[in-house]
């Protein structure tokens, strides 16, 4: 299991990265990266590094079926609706989302309520129980050891780290510039 680790993270069996010579790790020297591109490639060996460490290792995660987390999701999403409104957005057979209905309301993760506007409708709506149950399904590490490794750190480190991973999120989400166009050398 060890090798296997070790190969999944790029490392050699000696515990250093491959084309690692005296201290520099392919445009790395010392933790410092030149370059965007030498970052992109270090920040996807560590984002691989910390996904083996961190991810859920459960088999299921809640037993949800996918038609079960999709009619959870979309009422999450949407806010609570008539049967007959979660099938049409959904896309499925009005019977059909009402099984799934029944099954998550027998498990008490959703539950029928009057429509307060009007009494003749009665809409879905998802319960506390319901609401964590898509948290647990939406989380993708396991937060109890991610916690635990963060408490491991100095406050510098973690709001370091934190504060990185939510620029980097911005700087994603960010409209792309337009390349400016090189100049080219002058020919003789």
């Amino acid at each position: 299991m060890r090798c296997l680790r070790r190969w999944l993270i790029g490392m050699t069996a000696d515990g250093e990265a491959p084309g690692e010579v005296d201290g520099e790790v392919d445009g790395e020297v010392d933790g410092e990266v030149d370059g965007e591109v030498a970052a992109a490639e270090r920040f996807e060996e560590l984002f691989r590094a910390a996904y083996l460490a961190f991810h859920r290792r459960d088999a299921k995660r809640s037993g949800l079926a996918a038609a079960s987390r999709a009619v959870l999701m979309h009422l999450a999403s949407a806010g609570p609706l008539t049967v007959g409104e979660a099938a049409a957005h959904l896309d499925r057979a009005q019977s059909v989302v009402s099984d799934i209905v029944s099954h998550l309301e027998a498990k008490a993760l959703l539950e029928r309520e009057r429509d307060p506007a009007d009494r003749r409708r009665t809409l879905v709506w998802l319960t506390p129980a319901g609401f964590a149950a898509l948290e647990r399904e939406n989380q993708v590490p396991a937060v109890d050891r991610l916690a635990a490794a963060l408490d491991r750190l100095s406050p510098v480190a973690r709001d370091g780290l934190l504060g990185g991973l939510q620029a980097l999120v911005a700087a994603a989400q960010a409209p792309t510039p337009t390349p400016r166009p090189r100049p080219t050398p002058e020919e003789p």
